[in-house]
């Protein structure tokens, strides 16, 4: 199976990255600079001179100075170091395969995967499978660590720790599927294009619905096979479809 993707879904937008090198930059050189100058300098023994005898203010700004020459370099050149790190790692750092990638070699050549198809209304689904069978919507759910569901409530946690309502993943999976055949359906067509729509997780406690199907990550290539042929979808149609939305990527 042919994966295709959006190049521009593969690195991060320029202006973030600019913007991250140049603050990680001056804050990392603002940090070696003011060491230089507490180190290598009289300046912190000038601002911090005091007589014999000083008197508790004088011994505060003493203090103060000193602190402040001693903790803001290293401050600012690890608060620094750390932005053009994570500036770094959002260059080079690929994010893991998802299910359908994984699966892509056990599935037939008149399979076609969309990553990242982004609709004309704005919403991005996350798989699209272009097929015999028309096309179908396949959502990969996160861990169980960081996800959890309570009958048709879900919640995902955030970076804080704390839990977030999340939308029902089943039913935006259903609702993606809708919105991508009507999209389909708004070009002047002879044929009907039916999209189908599943999510996969190892829960076992998620169920399947009227509209959504439940599978796990190595059963997808059973499930696509499952899905009824459409005569009306010939080669030919399926590689225009194919096309078209390569055209959205």
């Amino acid at each position: 199976m042919q994966v295709i993707a959006s190049p521009r879904a593969s690195r991060p937008p320029v202006g973030a990255v600019l913007v991250g090198v140049a603050v990680g930059g001056v804050l990392l050189s603002g940090g070696l600079f003011l060491a230089w100058l507490a180190l290598t300098t009289p300046v912190l023994t000038g601002l911090s001179a005091t007589p014999v005898r000083p008197s508790p203010s004088q011994l505060a700004m003493g203090i103060a100075v000193w602190g402040i020459g001693l903790v803001a370099p290293p401050c600012f050149a690890i608060v620094g170091a750390l932005r053009l790190t994570r500036v770094a790692r959002s260059l080079t750092a690929r994010p893991p395969a998802r299910a359908i990638t994984r699966a892509a070699g056990t599935i037939g050549d008149e399979y076609v995967a969309a990553r990242n198809v982004r609709l004309p209304d704005g919403r991005v689904v996350p798989d699209l499978v272009i097929g015999p069978f028309g096309v179908a919507i396949i959502t990969e759910l996160p861990t169980a660590r960081v996800l959890r569901h309570t009958g048709t409530s879900w919640e995902i946690r955030r970076s804080d720790g704390r839990w977030a309502h999340l939308e029902n993943p089943l039913d935006r999976a259903a609702r993606d599927a809708e919105r991508v055949r009507r999209w389909i359906a708004s070009t002047e067509r002879d044929y009907v294009v039916k999209a189908y729509a599943a999510v996969v997780t190892a829960d076992p406690t998620v169920a399947r619905t009227a509209t959504c199907a439940v599978i796990a990550a190595d059963q997808i290539p059973a499930w696509l096979a499952s899905l009824p042929g459409a005569r009306a979808l010939t080669p030919v149609r399926r590689a225009d479809l194919v096309e078209e939305i390569r055209a959205i990527l």
